[in-house]
């Protein structure tokens, strides 16, 4: 699976090879089975009456897990995936049909360059997050660019520019998914922060644990520095856990010190062969934040058992709240005289939370809707409104500074400040 994953993402802007073209019906490209014909053809042919006046006409570069993610985020949403570019011309035919796209793209360029896609979202390995997002900017388009925004701070800091130039020229959108703002509960912890129903914060403290990456045995493209960034573990993950606790809590860490580990100091890749690891596997760090809070985090993609684990806690002077994203359904809240599990349920939420909680209490929602409520926000916002807490380009630079301060730190020993 490691080696097919990179030739799915990797190979999105790769030189296309020579077009095979598939059997036609109706003098349309056909993909599917004999019984299930499925109508796919290159973006520049569609019809435009196929296509609303106006909406949410998204292209997709990249066409692996996460691709999947926002092509149902993208239907959900109400807006047409027009286009995708994926390997080469047969392999985004292939990957048209299955995310359900109208058609595809030979190669990354020709996607942007296409009249009928408003926003690129951009779903490849993070080397290629930069030069695309630079491109599709120029090409005057929306953006939804995967986190890290960019491989290191200068980058992040020049498509920062680039979209704050572009939304006071035209308005335009720029968004990074830090998708797990949008669970309902999480909404229902940043507003009770904010009401002052937690007091004054205290202790903020948590971590993010995985176990994908627990044995020598286990490789993936954002093991290798070249695709990935220098910084694996804090970059794919602890930037989340950073902008879930900032943006709950309204407060930033100032200062930190970090240790970073590479439990496996050599992995074996598709090829069989054992390769020397340069990216951490864990991070530990301690921080304090301008709100005068303390706190630490652990972040692993080694922790044998944790999937995908979340979790968050936050102490007041008057409560605590913890949020765990595997049981995403509940918010623990502390006091001194009692302690109490609210529930999902759209009818006892602040209006804050009760707007993302799209289904009735008593049935789950997950991963999944977070997606699907950001990119209604994103839609939303490219049409002139303003959704509270769409994390933006400039959000996506928050987690780069962050990230070279974590770097900075493990490499000196020493406590260091945090850019602003």
């Amino acid at each position: 699976m490691r080696a097919e994953e990179v030739a799915r993402d990797h190979g999105a802007v790769t030189a296309p090879a020579p077009r095979t073209e598939p059997s036609s019906l109706n003098g349309r490209a056909v993909v599917g089975t004999a019984t299930t014909p499925v109508l796919v053809h290159p973006a520049s042919d569609l019809l435009p009456s196929r296509l609303p006046a106006a909406g949410y006409r998204a292209g997709i570069i990249g066409t692996g897990f996460i691709g999947e993610v926002h092509a149902r985020a993208i239907r959900t949403a109400g807006g047409d995936l027009v286009s995708v570019a994926g390997i080469d011309a047969p392999g985004a035919r292939e990957a048209a049909a299955d995310l359900g796209a109208l058609g595809y793209a030979a190669t990354s360029q020709e996607l942007i360059d296409d009249p009928d896609i408003d926003v690129v979202h951009i779903c490849t390995p993070n080397f290629l997050h930069v030069p695309l997002a630079t491109a599709a900017l120029a090409a005057g388009k929306h953006v939804v660019c995967e986190k890290p925004l960019a491989m290191d701070l200068e980058g992040a800091i020049a498509l920062a520019g680039l979209a704050e130039e572009a939304a006071a020229t035209d308005g335009r959108v720029a968004v990074v998914p830090f998708a797990y703002r949008f669970h309902p509960m999480v909404r229902e912890a940043r507003a009770r922060v904010r009401s002052g129903a937690v007091g004054t914060i205290s202790l903020v403290h948590g971590s993010y644990l995985q176990d994908w990456l627990l044995r020598a045995s286990d490789d993936n493209w954002r093991v290798d520095p070249a695709l990935g960034g220098a910084s694996r573990a804090f970059g794919d993950i602890g930037s989340h856990f950073c902008d879930l606790l900032e943006f709950t809590t309204g407060q930033r860490i100032v200062r930190l010190v970090a240790q970073t580990a590479t439990i496996n100091a050599e992995r074996t890749g598709a090829d069989g062969r054992p390769a020397a690891v340069r990216t951490e596997d864990a991070v530990t760090l301690q921080y304090e934040t301008d709100g005068g809070a303390l706190g630490s985090a652990v972040i692993s993609q080694v922790s044998a058992g944790r999937k995908n684990r979340l979790f968050l806690e936050i102490s007041g002077s008057e409560s605590t709240l913890a949020f765990d994203q595997e049981g995403p359904e509940t918010l623990w809240e502390g006091r001194r005289d009692t302690s109490r599990l609210l529930i999902r349920d759209p009818e006892a939420l602040t209006p804050e939370a009760a707007r993302y909680s799209r289904l009735p209490a008593g049935h789950p929602q997950g991963y999944q809707d977070c997606f699907n409520a950001l990119v209604g926000d994103t839609a939303a916002a490219i049409n002139g409104q303003t959704p509270d807490g769409l994390p933006t380009f400039a959000d996506g630079l928050r987690a780069a500074r962050l990230a070279e301060a974590v770097a900075r730190s493990a490499r000196t020993g020493t406590w260091v400040e945090v850019g602003a």
